[in-house]
């Protein structure tokens, strides 16, 4: 399956299958009863998700958003699941995604705790890198996603890319 840059893959609360990412990167946000959204992670290729549903079926915690152009591949629900109780070397699979995503989150907490804020940034942008190549972080996240993401105000992003050309 192929999702164009700001298409939707699934809602927050919905249940269904589950998705592995070939190519392409996927934000996923919470939607607040406000309405308003906050950037809760970000999916990059061979990831499968949901990840709390990788052993066991639940609602989707987020919505799923193309920062890009991605190919997706899906994994009816139900086939996953009879699979994986057959062949339980599969857990071992999902036991190292898991352990993948942990060390990710790890890289992320590493940008959150930078002392100087530009230096969250640098981080943020470094680790970017890999998965948009040529693009701008600014091309794939607004501001206040790219503060969400690495606690800082959207107005100091802003003062950030704007001091340092890249904006």
């Amino acid at each position: 399956m192929r999702l164009h840059k700001g298409e939707t893959l699934f809602r927050q609360g919905e249940t269904g299958p589950l998705y592995k990412l070939e190519s392409g990167l996927l934000k996923i946000v919470r939607i607040q009863e406000d309405g308003n959204t906050h950037l809760v992670n970000l999916i990059v290729p061979g990831e499968t998700i949901p990840h709390h549903s990788l052993i066991s079926p639940g609602a989707y915690h987020g919505t799923a958003i193309a920062l890009v152009a991605c190919d997706i591949q899906l994994l009816p629900a139900a086939q996953w699941y009879a699979e994986l109780e057959g062949d339980p070397a599969q857990y071992r699979a999902i036991a190292r995604q898991l352990q993948d995503k942990l060390r990710m989150m790890q890289q992320r907490i590493d940008q959150l705790t930078a002392v100087a804020p530009a230096a969250k940034l640098q981080k943020l942008e470094s680790w970017f890198r890999q998965y948009i190549g040529d693009l701008k972080l600014t091309d794939v996240l607004t501001q206040e996603e790219i503060g969400q993401f690495i606690g800082l105000r959207r107005e100091t992003v802003n003062r950030l890319l704007r001091e340092s050309g890249r904006k």
